[in-house]
């Protein structure tokens, strides 16, 4: 059962997620040649912006016997938490190697979908494409909808509809949370 995201966390990890860093490129994949943010690199990315507002971070694991399921739970000050989902990775090879490379890879997808944070290329690439054209008139009609919501499958269908529209514009997405979470706010104060 998925636990309401509180209002007052909501607000602190919209103010966090305004000052997250970025996730840089430092580790180099020696199978592929490719670099890619590290766990630190992504932690370091998050955990300052958090921490400033309130916010603390954790990564719940849980038992599973082909891999590794990892949950990023976000804690504010206040006691209210935000879970974001469990996430599996199997384990290339049974060993202690395997289910260790497959938690330190889920934890790094885990808290980069849970942050909604990119890995920044560091070799200007990423500065060279043309930011998502977003209109704003779309994403006020997405954030309606969301207030409008009349239940739970309503408010989680216009909150997907949202976010997806944000087309990973960070401005946009910290909107479409805080709206969600305006919206259970206002359901529990009619309750």
């Amino acid at each position: 059962m998925e636990t309401p995201i509180g209002p007052k966390i909501a607000a602190a990890f919209v103010k966090a997620q305004m000052q997250f860093g970025k996730a840089l490129k430092t580790s180099v994949n020696p199978h592929f040649k490719s670099k890619y943010a590290d766990l630190s690199s992504c932690i370091d990315a998050v955990v300052g912006a958090l921490n400033a507002n309130g916010i603390g971070l954790m990564q719940r694991t849980y038992e599973c016997k082909d891999g590794v399921m990892v949950e990023t739970i976000f804690v504010h000050e206040s006691g209210e938490v935000m879970e974001c989902g469990m996430l599996h990775v199997p384990a290339s090879k049974h060993d202690a190697m395997g289910f260790g490379s497959a938690l330190t890879y889920a934890r790094r997808y885990s808290l980069l979908t849970a942050s909604g944070l990119s890995q920044d290329d560091d070799d200007g690439v990423a500065a060279s494409r043309p930011a998502p054209q977003i209109d704003a008139g779309v994403m006020a009609d997405h954030i309606a909808a969301i207030d409008a919501s009349a239940n739970k499958e309503e408010l989680q269908l216009a909150y997907k509809s949202a976010y997806e529209a944000c087309k990973g514009d960070q401005t946009w997405i910290a909107k479409v949370i805080k709206a969600k979470a305006d919206r259970i706010a206002k359901a529990k104060e009619k309750a």
